[in-house]
């Protein structure tokens, strides 16, 4: 299929789905015209792009995270380095999450006397 039907099923932009392709997450083949072709598990791909990255992984991890994932939601199986990755990233979050706390309670003590 075209970028332009990949596009219209999974509702990401071409220009998004070329900037997947540039970061090594999708693949695409060219046709004789020049034009990007993508097989049907392109779909499929996408929307696990979508949501490993609504999940709060970076591109570079979703690289590392692919090949582990199975279906739409995307199922991961444990790969190996696949665990201590995920927990890296949890513990990010929880830090960021910690200092917005903390924040938080600092601009409340300002506004409530």
């Amino acid at each position: 299929m075209l970028i332009g039907e990949l596009a219209a099923r999974t509702g990401v932009g071409a220009r998004l789905l070329r900037y997947y392709e540039s970061q090594e997450l999708l693949h695409a083949r060219r046709g004789p015209n020049g034009y990007r072709t993508y097989e049907q598990d392109a779909v499929l791909r996408v929307r696990q792009i979508r949501a490993l990255l609504a999940a709060g992984l970076t591109t570079e991890m979703i690289r590392e995270v692919l090949p582990c994932a199975e279906g739409e939601t995307p199922d991961l199986v444990m790969c190996e380095g696949l665990r201590t990755l995920l927990d890296s990233r949890l513990a990010v979050l929880d830090d960021r999450i910690e200092g917005l706390r903390r924040t938080r309670a600092a601009l409340a003590g300002l506004v409530t006397p």
